[in-house]
């Protein structure tokens, strides 16, 4: 397996306890991954973007893990296309993020970064300084309810902030049960006293907040972004603080650099009223021991069994099967490949099949579940159930 990024070394010796070879190249770039995964079947990630061509040359990749919430670094599509797994640890870094979030929150509306540069250049202005109204009693609104939205709602209601949340996923009695008001659309979001934008970045989220919704948002507002630059038109949000109507604070901002150092050149980095942060949502300990701990988790469970049955992204929930042919059977050598074989010469497909032993060893018996794309004909019913030495009882559920 490849490491293709910054991993604690703990999880790497975890990783190596496993029995499996492990390389460790954090200093991989995009284009260079590629010559990297020849002969790799898992691939661990954090940063490192893992593209169409670089997945393509990976003839032995069979998993990919990103070491982190999010899959945007990872061109999923090409994954699936090679039947290549792709998983990913989300929630981990949940507690770090609101932490960010939260703390963005106070530093804008108590101007924190500006009191310290002025501060540091010499210069002592308590009045301008003291001009702030404080975060007790007024309205948060938190754009998605994940494990992250869910911490930052916790923690702003520890602050006293009424909190108003829009998630697709949250239903009224969900909302009771988290203490918080449900909205019923985004733009109810907008017109509350903060805004904290924790959505992942999908064709539906987009620029969700659009130019129209960043001018519904009253005068003073303070606004937090610690998810994704697509979520927002940057431009309008520029414009909104440059003009004093808001205050931004943004840990992701467009065409951030990709290395860790570098040149910065952006235009929330030079409005007046934004604070950027490089970043580093997820950048603490505790956050990066427990996703490691995740990928290890899931490489091991990988390793042991051949599949992740959590956090895989890119396998279908539901299959879109016809019917279900249940077969109760002899647990013999080649059974199943008889059942299989008869589907086969009906042109039928087989899109998910489970077998289950049940208790006993005499006789031993199973019982399999093969999802199909059509329903069998029946004669192809008749054909499986024929070979009734070994077939107990098969049948069709639509």
């Amino acid at each position: 397996m490849l490491v293709a990024d910054a991993f604690p070394a703990a999880a790497l010796a975890e990783l190596g306890a496993l029995g499996v070879e492990v390389a460790y190249r954090p200093e991989l770039t995009a284009d260079a991954l590629g010559d990297a995964l020849a002969g790799v079947a898992v691939l661990v990630v954090r940063s490192t973007e893992v593209r169409a061509p670089a997945i393509a040359r990976g003839e032995a990749l069979a998993l990919i893990v990103r070491a982190g919430a999010g899959v945007n670094t990872i061109d999923v599509a090409a994954a699936s296309g090679r039947g290549v797994l792709v998983a990913n640890c989300p929630g981990k870094n949940a507690v770090a993020v609101a932490e960010l979030a939260v703390g963005l929150l106070v530093a804008l509306d108590r101007r924190i970064p500006d009191n310290v540069t002025a501060a540091r250049a010499g210069r002592w202005d308590k009045k301008t300084f003291a001009e702030a109204r404080g975060l007790y009693g007024r309205r948060l609104g938190v754009a998605g309810f994940g494990a992250i939205g869910r911490a930052v709602a916790e923690r702003a209601r520890a602050f006293g902030m009424n909190v108003t949340v829009w998630s697709r996923g949250l239903d009224a009695d969900g909302a009771a049960r988290a203490g918080v008001e449900r909205a019923e659309g985004f733009d109810a979001l907008c017109a509350c006293d903060a805004l904290s934008l924790h959505l992942p970045a999908t064709k539906d989220t987009k620029g969700i907040l659009d130019a129209r919704r960043v001018a519904l948002l009253p005068a003073g507002a303070l606004l937090v972004n610690t998810a994704r630059a697509e979520l927002w038109d940057e431009d309008a949000v520029v414009a909104a603080a440059r003009a004093g109507r808001i205050r931004v604070a943004a840990d992701v901002l467009r065409g951030e650099p990709a290395a860790g150092r570098g040149p910065l050149a952006s235009e929330l980095a030079g409005a007046e009223g934004v604070y950027l942060t490089h970043h580093i949502g997820a950048s603490t300990e505790q956050a990066q021991e427990a996703i490691a701990a995740e990928a290890v988790r899931l490489v091991a469970e990988f390793a042991r069994t051949g599949e992740v049955r959590g956090g895989v992204v890119n396998l279908k929930k539901r299959s879109r099967a016809a019917a279900t042919l249940v077969v109760r059977h002899l647990d013999r050598v080649g059974v199943l490949a008889e059942v299989l074989g008869v589907l086969r010469e009906a042109g039928l497909n087989v899109q998910e099949m489970e077998n289950h032993l049940f208790e006993g060893e005499s006789p031993r018996t199973a019982v399999a579940r093969i999802a199909l794309e059509a329903a069998p004909p029946e004669e192809t019913l008749a054909a499986i159930r024929a070979r009734g030495e070994v077939i107990l009882h098969a049948e069709v559920y639509r």
